[in-house]
């Protein structure tokens, strides 16, 4: 068994915050929208929705870009380099409890874009029928809630591959599925508004012109298959002994 002088405990605090911070974003997000929605925002062409709508979609895009760049700046040159391979299993072991806890907080994300905002988008549809690629509801999900689960999947994608030994030389096939899935809905969102405009005026849930987020969507199931793989590897890292931990690291292809 696995021993150590280094608290084992997953990081609750950093965890914790981390869910916190966003999730208070897009409470806060949901209470505007359900109070704006009705009153200033079934227009596009009233000065009241560019003031209260594409001005918020202006600077939340903003945010995101230079939040997100930052944050993948920051996890890409902070990396360890070559000394990655080095870590104690201990330390490999906190790394992997505190990669699995942010998942929780990706599944969250991914819930509450991919449920919640999204039914409210489906909703807005049959009540209002269409009106233009930016509502109420397309600016949360597709502007907001979709690149935030992006954004937060690239940085978990990126701080595995080059804070954990076993990932540092290749790349996991599943987590790239899960990630690229959900970035290919943006150029889905493309062809979708331009179908509607153009070609395909209603807005039946099951319409061919949709089917591509609900597959591309399913792509975010592959998590499953990278947290089998940090499960294979925690199984060696705690039941096995330093001779099996680092043949079994270097018995994975590159």
């Amino acid at each position: 068994m696995l021993s150590s002088t280094r608290d084992m405990t997953p990081p609750w605090k950093l965890i914790i915050s981390v869910f916190t911070a966003i999730m208070s974003v897009f409470i806060v997000y949901r209470i505007y929208q359900h109070k704006m929605a009705f009153t200033v925002g079934l227009d596009y062409f009233e000065p009241e929705f560019q003031i209260y709508w594409m001005n918020l979609l202006y600077i939340q895009l903003t945010v995101l870009c230079i939040g997100g760049t930052a944050l993948l700046a920051w996890i890409w040159f902070t990396r360890e380099k070559e000394l990655v391979l080095e870590i104690s299993r201990e330390e490999e072991v906190f790394r992997y409890f505190k990669l699995l806890g942010l998942f929780t907080v990706f599944a969250v994300i991914t819930w509450v874009s991919a449920s919640l905002y999204t039914e409210a988008d489906a909703a807005w549809h049959q009540v209002t029928v269409r009106d233009t690629d930016f509502t109420p509801t397309h600016i949360p999900l597709f502007y907001f809630g979709i690149p935030v689960m992006i954004i937060f999947g690239f940085a978990l994608f990126t701080w595995g591959h080059t804070r954990l030994p076993d990932f540092y030389h290749r790349i996991s096939l599943p987590f790239a599925i899960a990630i690229g899935g959900p970035l290919l809905i943006m150029p889905n969102l493309g062809y979708n508004e331009w179908g509607h405009t153009f070609f395909y005026a209603e807005e039946l849930f099951a319409a061919p012109i949709h089917w591509g987020f609900v597959v591309l969507g399913w792509a975010i199931f592959f998590v499953g298959g990278f947290i089998l793989q940090m499960l294979r590897r925690l199984d060696v890292l705690i039941n096995g002994t330093d001779e099996e931990a680092k043949a079994d690291l270097v018995a994975q292809p590159s």
